[in-house]
């Protein structure tokens, strides 16, 4: 179903003033309330917290608080138009971690590109906060900045463009098997693009035992031994391409089984005609997908996209919130590949009730979503040893 239309004066004022606000918890009618919430009272528990570091986490809210962190060098289909501009998009992210999760967040968009900047100042605000989500941060310097913060910080750091979107692409693409009665090991897999949401994605669909994976980038097909790789690129031509394949996207799409579409560029329809019977298309590129939807359609048997006004929306909603809540919950102190695996699993299990080609995933506003993320990653946090508060 189309969505209702929105016109340009309803989107502005719809951002006027902001989209977030910061809310009470506790009320302040009377003088009583005044000498607890602040002072006298608050020196006590300020002073307890000196004497026991831990007990933050206890009386503030801090461990609860995830940092929506951005330097807008790479903000959804605008690129590079700087912090200032990037912050309605960070305060539309902590409004779905506060409507999907339950948790409060904090938009902070840094004016600086400088990787060594940016970490120093997340580590001087770490006690400010218990999870950092990286958002819209360009490549490659997001994988550097990713693994820096995962280092140099004692709580889960996750970048959303890699990682949320694998996790929804592994899900989508379960629940596509499922439809088709295919298993993953027996699949090769087609990826065109190979910025962060491409290696990610990548990663993970090895990650869950892929047959085959092929990555393209803007000059072909990524193999051992091409010149000029940058090292992402490098590590990923290691673990992928294992036909050794050489060309661009024809020679790429010759028999596969899978296409996934991370890139702006746009696909000839025809090319997809080249692909194993019954294919699978998930042409992501938001706002306009790299083949359109219709036109895949009379190729493939499940087609996907980013948009919500078609069938199998890829949306990366349905795993950020539902993951730190997970890892927020298990008190964990990073989040690893098995939690992501079992939030793309979390993800397909809610769908699989009720499965169809145009019904890979369950739809973003499912209120199932969510908890049901949480609590496998909170397992697979405990599971892998991550995990500081036990499972309830």
């Amino acid at each position: 179903m189309s969505p209702a239309h929105v016109s340009d004066e309803d989107v502005f004022r719809g951002h006027e003033g902001g989209k977030l606000s910061v809310s009470a918890t506790r009320p302040l009618t009377q003088a009583r309330d005044l000498s607890i919430a602040y002072t006298p009272g608050v020196a006590k528990v300020s002073r307890a917290i000196a004497d026991e570091p831990a007990l933050a986490s206890r009386y503030t809210w801090a461990d609860r608080l995830v940092a929506v962190v951005s330097d807008g060098t790479a903000v959804l289909g605008l690129g590079d138009i700087g912090a200032k501009a990037s912050l309605p998009v960070m305060e539309g992210k902590s409004v779905l971690f506060k409507t999907f999760a339950g948790l409060d967040s904090i938009p902070l968009v840094l004016d600086t590109t400088d990787v060594d900047e940016i970490v120093e100042t997340l580590v001087r605000l770490r006690p400010s906060f218990g999870a950092v989500n990286l958002e819209d941060v360009s490549a490659p310097r997001c994988f550097e900045l990713e693994a820096r913060l995962i280092e140099a910080l004692d709580c889960p750091v996750m970048h959303d463009d890699q990682h949320g979107t694998a996790i929804v692409v592994l899900a989508a693409l379960r629940g596509a098997n499922l439809v088709l009665e295919r298993a993953v090991r027996d699949q090769r897999i087609v990826i065109s693009g190979a910025g962060s949401a491409g290696v990610a994605c990548a990663k993970i669909l090895r990650a869950a035992g892929a047959g085959d994976v092929t990555v393209l980038d803007s000059r072909g097909i990524i193999h051992s031994g091409r010149e000029h790789l940058n090292p992402v690129k490098e590590e990923l031509a290691e673990i992928t391409n294992r036909q050794g394949l050489r060309g661009g996207l024809a020679e790429a799409l010759q028999g596969a089984d899978v296409f996934v579409g991370l890139s702006s560029s746009t696909v000839d329809g025809e090319l997809l005609s080249r692909m194993a019977p019954d294919p699978v298309v998930f042409a992501l590129s938001n706002p306009d997908p790299e083949v359109h939807p219709d036109v895949a359609a009379r190729y493939a048997t499940v087609v996907a996209t980013g948009r919500s006004d078609f069938p199998n929306q890829i949306n990366n909603v349905l795993a950020f919130p539902g993951v730190f809540r997970g890892a927020l919950d298990a008190g964990a102190t990073a989040i690893t590949d098995e939690m992501k695996l079992a939030a793309a699993d979390a993800i397909a299990s809610v769908a699989a009730d009720s499965l169809a080609a145009d019904r890979i995933v369950p739809s973003p506003l499912d209120p199932r979503v969510a908890p049901e993320v949480a609590a496998a990653v909170a397992k697979a946090a405990e599971s892998g040893g991550v995990a500081t508060v036990p499972a309830s």
